[in-house]
């Protein structure tokens, strides 16, 4: 109650936020007369004056009533558009690093503009992050206009860009794009040879637009880059067939948490059929040496418990393409990983591509972490606050609209079942089309959306259907679903970027029609005479009530709810909104209250009743905020097990730019090489020891092995009074002299160049190697819950030891491969190359299917292979385990060459 009070006397603290920053906006409209009066090049000229100052020691901040000044009256010149003053609200908030709250249809995009030409104006790029290549592209040719007219250069990041593209994109001030293309770019560049391939710049700042979207939903799913590995179609066609046998007892499902396991007569009933089918000779179904046919099959059981199609995925041209959850648009390309993909492929009867191999990995948390200012702007983040601020550091400012909202949300309908609550929706909106009243319905899934279309068929109402199976024609169906009487089911309203106009889209409609009109006097004629058919069409939606927007049930997150009902009611427009839902709806299936079905029996429901009430509200409110908190659950575990990934991809990363950076790494490669001499000499001669104690033998094998040298250390260990570190200095002479007796035998160049190559290629297949580790003891450390100890500091504890091991074994291979590596004087070819590139898929995979837990992020730059026989360990980097290789075929260093173009014409040298 006290607070409440203090709130009405003081404001609460967003008021005075906002409040604060009502000074500066008077000092940016004083200025407004002044430079309206300038000409175009004056205007243009003050960026150069801008730059001047802040190279003088001013900072951002002093010159941002200027800026912003600036880009406002760019904006009336190209654009037609004054920002209106909430909006100079809403690009100070997102200069200081926050997220901006403002409610749909306020001009978000038309916000950005201005903090991002005072950003851009220190010459280190500025990234606008959207939720998709079309709103990317838009938005850089639309307010790309501000930009070019003030002098800045614009880049745009779309997929199917060549490396050059990219590199030319970033270098703009001004860089549009996607967050999984930006994400994915950098995931790319560190698997790049030479700096100078690399194609983005520094992080500097970034505006990440439907902010919720990208940093909440989508944190869930992280970024990952993976090669084809060996083939195993068969298999999966084999374990595909078995399933569809499996009762509902054999096996435990748990929709909440997505996750499903075989029971005990499951795993029998699967290790029958397995024997029966072949494919199981000897042991039972869990035993080490049948592994493999136990993750088929639980990839197999998951592929057709959890994932139903035209809901997570959809089948065209024979291919499984996975649908964004969040966006309910189609991800081309983007493949599950873990061999799921490959187990839907088979369910469905398609042709199954081959598998992958992570190569490189990332969260988003950790990916937007990285720019060293973050902001983001979004209709509706407030419910999320605590999660940006603790996960993200970023506070949540609401701006408050240009003009009130005056659209009226109606409390939920609530049906017993599906089709009483369908019935009811086609009745309300045969009341709007009869009225011209435009309508737009929000499903949750395709599946939905064709059902609901199926029935307005039926019912001769006329509509347009918005999904990932039409997403092609996504601007245009939603530019004109404000006309009167238009009926629009969308699949998804998230990141659309495109605003429902009441009487339709100006612009769209230009394009349209008028597009072909070469005369000018003729196409003026014709926007006029569009112009004047908008109006009347708005003045008669107005009359019907503004749009109606029904959902047909509630998500699992009220913010999407909140983006849908947002598409009614912009800038003052009158507006409706209204939920239907059924008990069968999912939401109210698996996380609503019990006691809800009981209230609604207990009321005694007629068929086709619906019951209205302020609780049922309260009811779904609180299911919703259980769905957030375990998807919160989800994405703070996930960071957590990445945070310990990340420390070590942050150590690679830049080490491998230092060796690209490095002309000359021969003094890194050195110092490897004493460090593997003083740990094999340690570990067969440990100190304070006898000498009857030493291992001189395996000292001798591991040095001709590592080496490539023949040293009689067994005849020094005689000589007497010698110690450990002189036979360590001896071995170090000579291993220094041979490599010196290489560096003059085929010339400094050609040394550095194998060095810097070699280093590269064997630090990029020890660090894959390394994630693949941590991968496996990943998926397995919960099970240390049951010991009483904690999973999280278990894994970070062996984390770190294996990657002390790697370090070790990355010193090991790189002094083993150039000790043995033998090239042909005067071809350069013979000199270890960047691997060629390699067919690779961009994912996305939720950790919530994936088992114990998502994958450890990996990284690589080596091609996949074939895997060597069973038994057989193949060392990319030693020579000596590769066996006989026939000279036609691919060199087991990974090059990607020939055999006899690569290693083969080492060998041959040798001989």
């Amino acid at each position: 109650m006290l607070g409440a009070l203090a709130r009405k006397f003081f404001g609460t603290a967003n008021d005075r936020v906002v409040k604060s920053l009502h000074k500066t906006v008077l000092q940016i409209n004083a200025l407004e007369e002044e430079f309206a009066a300038l000409g175009d090049d004056d205007l243009r000229g003050r960026t150069d004056l801008f730059r001047e100052r802040l190279e003088k020691g001013e900072s951002l901040d002093e010159i941002l009533p200027e800026a912003f000044a600036t880009v406002r009256e760019a904006a009336k010149r190209v654009l037609g558009m004054r920002p209106f003053d909430v909006q100079l609200v809403g690009g100070m908030v997102l200069h200081q690093g926050k997220i901006s709250e403002m409610k749909t249809g306020e001009g978000k995009t038309l916000v950005a503009t201005l903090p991002v030409y005072l950003n851009a104006l220190g010459g280190k790029g500025v990234h606008v992050v959207t939720v998709n290549d079309y709103l990317a592209s838009r938005d850089s040719e639309w307010m790309g206009q501000i930009y070019r007219f003030l002098g800045l250069k614009v880049g745009c990041i779309v997929h199917g860009l060549t490396d050059p593209e990219r590199k030319e994109a970033y270098a703009a001030d001004v860089t549009y794009g996607t967050n999984n293309e930006f994400g994915f770019d950098y995931l790319r560049d560190n698997m790049k040879f030479r700096l100078e391939d690399m194609v983005q710049r520094p992080f500097n700042y970034a505006i990440v637009d439907e902010v919720d979207s990208i940093l909440i939903d989508e944190a869930r799913t992280p970024l990952i880059i993976s090669g084809p590995a060996q083939d195993s179609s068969e298999l999966y066609i084999k374990v595909d067939r078995l399933i569809p046998s499996l009762a509902p007892d054999d096996y435990e499902m748990d929709e909440k948490a997505r996750t499903v396991i075989l029971s005990e007569s499951g795993q029998e009933k699967v290790e029958i059929m397995l024997r029966e089918a072949g494919m199981l000779d000897e042991g039972g179904l869990y035993d080490v040496g049948n592994v493999n046919l136990v993750h088929h099959a639980n990839q197999a059981l998951r592929a057709h418990k959890l994932f139903q199609r035209d809901r997570d995925y959809i089948v065209k041209d024979d291919k499984v393409i996975i649908i964004d959850e969040f966006t309910g648009r189609m991800m081309e390309g983007r493949r599950y990983s873990e061999g799921l993909h490959q187990a839907i492929e088979a369910k469905e009867k398609a042709k199954i591509q081959r598998e992958n191999q992570t190569l490189a990995s990332i969260t988003f948390q950790n990916y937007f972490r990285m720019y060293p200012k973050l902001a983001g702007m979004t209709g509706t983040a407030m419910t999320e606050a605590s999660e940006f601020g603790e996960i993200y550091g970023l506070e949540v400012v609401e701006i408050p609209t240009n003009v009130e909202v005056t659209r009226v949300d109606d409390d939920d309908e609530v049906y017993r079942t599906g089709p009483e609550k369908n019935a009811a929706i086609i009745e309300l909106i045969k009341d709007c089309s009869a009225r011209r009243q435009p309508v737009l319905v929000g499903t949750v899934s395709i599946e939905k959306s064709e059902t609901l279309a199926a029935a307005l068929k039926a019912a001769k109402i006329k509509h347009n259907v918005l999904n990932a199976r039409f997403h092609e024609q996504e601007a245009h169906i939603i530019a004109q679903a404000g006309q009167p009487g238009a009926v629009t089911i969308a699949t998804n309203m998230a990141g659309r970027g495109t605003d429902i106009k009441l009487g339709g889209n100006l612009e769209m409609r230009v394009a349209d029609e008028a597009a072909g009109i070469e005369d000018e006097a003729a196409r003026a004629a014709k926007v006029a005479e569009i112009e004047k058919d908008i109006e009347e069409a708005r003045q008669i939606v107005l009359e019907a009530g503004g749009l109606y927007v029904v959902g047909t049930e509630r998500h699992e997150s009220r913010r999407i709810d909140n983006q849908l009902r947002g598409r009614s009611g912009r800038q003052g427009d009158p507006g409706h909104s209204k939920f239907f839902l059924s008990l069968e709806d999912d939401l109210m299936r698996i996380f609503a209250s019990d006691r809800l079905d009981g209230m609604l029996k207990r009321l005694g429901l007629q068929e086709g009743e619906a019951i209205i009430h302020p609780w049922i509200n309260k009811a779904l409110e609180k299911a919703q905020q259980k769905v957030e908190a375990r998807n919160f659950d989800i994405r703070k575990n996930l960071l957590k097990f990445d945070n310990v990934m990340n420390d070590q991809r942050k150590v690679i990363y830049d080490q491998r730019k230092e060796i690209m950076a490095t002309a000359d790494v021969a003094q890194m490669v050195e110092e490897m090489r004493h460090d593997i001499i003083a740990d094999m000499v340690s570990a067969a001669i440990p100190s304070n020891s006898y000498s009857e104690q030493w291992d001189l033998a395996g000292l001798r094998e591991q040095v001709a092995t590592t080496l490539n040298l023949d040293l009689p250390v067994d005849e020094w260990a005689k000589e007497e009074g010698i110690a450990e570190a002189e036979i360590e200095e001896r071995v170090r002479a000579a291993s220094d002299e041979k490599m010196k007796a290489k560096e003059e035998q085929y010339g400094a160049d050609i040394m550095r160049m194998a060095e810097k190559s070699l280093l590269l290629q064997v630090l990029d297949q020890t660090w894959k190697d390394h994630l693949l580790t941590l991968d496996h003891l990943r998926q397995g450390i919960s099970l240390r819950a049951y010991a009483q100890r904690d999973p999280l500091r278990e894994y970070q504890a062996e984390a770190f030891e294996l990657f002390q091991a790697m370090l070790g074994q990355l010193r090991e291979s790189v002094t083993r491969v150039l000790s043995h590596v033998e090239m042909r004087v005067g071809r350069p070819d013979a000199v270890p190359q960047q691997p060629p590139p390699q067919e690779m898929h961009e994912t996305r995979q939720d950790p919530a299917l994936a088992g114990a837990g998502e994958p450890a992020a990996a990284a690589g730059g080596q091609p996949a292979r074939a895997a060597p026989p069973l038994g057989v360990r193949i060392d990319p980097g030693d020579p000596a385990s590769w066996g006989k290789v026939a000279r036609n075929a691919p060199c087991p260093c990974g090059s990607g060459k020939k055999y006899k173009h690569c290693h083969g014409v080492v060998a041959a040298a040798g001989a």
